[in-house]
């Protein structure tokens, strides 16, 4: 039976993925200052596969649900995400925004789960209902005080280039929840780390073709000679922290915990994202953005705290 409780242990491991999620819109941020998006995102998923590919077994996983994880958060979730943050919106807003991915992510597992007559392990309590209102009520906040031209907020095409980059890591995390499922019901476990590093076969060649196409050769070689130490160490991030840590890590929490219960734990990732961004790049904190995040805390804490304390008393001792 799937639990609807985090452990402890993977309560910490979800804690360090949203907080390498978050920190990493500063990553972004100082990578691009060099890197045209889409060659960024291209470079990261490059570093995802090679070499790792050369040492990790290919999993027992549909080729088209692969592709279906790297197309989506390679092309719709990274590449749209770069290309948004190259001006477009400032990296504390985009930490926010994106966590749309939620809403995006349970919608597609109640619909999945329908169709694959599991609906009955997918179902929403009023108290994730009343987390999502909160956690909308903290969104709406910063949608209402995000017109500002200080070089700190966003611009309509922004908003709408990160919240389709959400529904890309909406659509790769159903991907990646299935192909654990599937495994499970084979009787052998997924290597999420193998997963994540063979979908790059898909991500990859979207993302050069993409990049050659839209920025061009000449843009790709002018971003190669300004590329610094920092230009490095931020694609490094990517695909060794953000992606290979935190993208498989988090598919197995997918796997083992319902989406109602792993999707809203995103939300830590504007707090972390606000505050690498403050402190790093000197974006403001004025108080409507610290009251949309206590919005947003609020409703997280309604999501995942709401049952413990009454099952507490029902814990066998050890």
């Amino acid at each position: 039976m799937t639990s609807h409780h985090l452990s402890l242990r993977d309560a910490l491991l979800a804690l360090a993925i949203v907080f390498v999620w978050g920190t990493n819109f500063v990553v972004i941020r100082l990578g691009l200052d060099a890197l045209p998006p889409l060659f960024f995102a291209t470079l990261r998923f490059g570093f995802v596969l090679l070499p790792a590919v050369f040492f990790l077994k290919r999993p027992r996983v549909d080729w088209g649900n692969m592709a279906l994880y790297g197309l989506s958060v390679g092309a719709g979730q990274f590449g749209l995400l770069f290309i948004a943050m190259k001006g477009m919106i400032s990296p504390g807003l985009a930490s926010l925004v994106i966590q749309m991915q939620v809403f995006f992510t349970i919608g597609i597992s109640l619909w999945r789960a329908d169709a694959r007559g599991t609906a009955a392990a997918e179902k929403l309590g009023g108290h994730h209902l009343a987390g999502f209102a909160l956690a909308l009520a903290g969104m709406g906040v910063i949608a209402a005080n995000s017109g500002s031209h200080d070089g700190h907020g966003t611009t309509l095409p922004g908003l709408v280039l990160v919240l389709l980059a959400g529904l890309g890591w909406a659509i790769s995390n159903q991907a990646a929840r299935e192909a654990a499922q599937d495994a499970r019901r084979r009787g052998e476990p997924l290597n999420m780390l193998a997963y994540v590093v063979w979908a790059g076969f898909f991500a990859l060649p979207a993302l050069l073709a993409l990049s050659l196409v839209m920025e061009g050769p000449a843009a790709i070689a002018a971003g190669l000679s300004r590329a610094t130490a920092v230009s490095w160490a931020a694609v490094l991030w990517q695909s060794a922290g953000n992606t290979m840590f935190g993208y498989s890590c988090w598919a197995i929490l997918l796997a083992r915990y319902p989406a109602a219960t792993i999707a809203p734990l995103s939300l830590l990732v504007p707090v972390f994202g606000f505050g690498a961004s403050a402190l790093l790049l000197g974006e403001p904190l004025p108080f409507w953005k610290i009251a949309a995040t206590l919005l947003i805390m609020g409703g997280l804490a309604v999501n995942i705290l709401w049952q413990r304390r009454p099952r507490a008393a029902l814990r066998p001792s050890a």
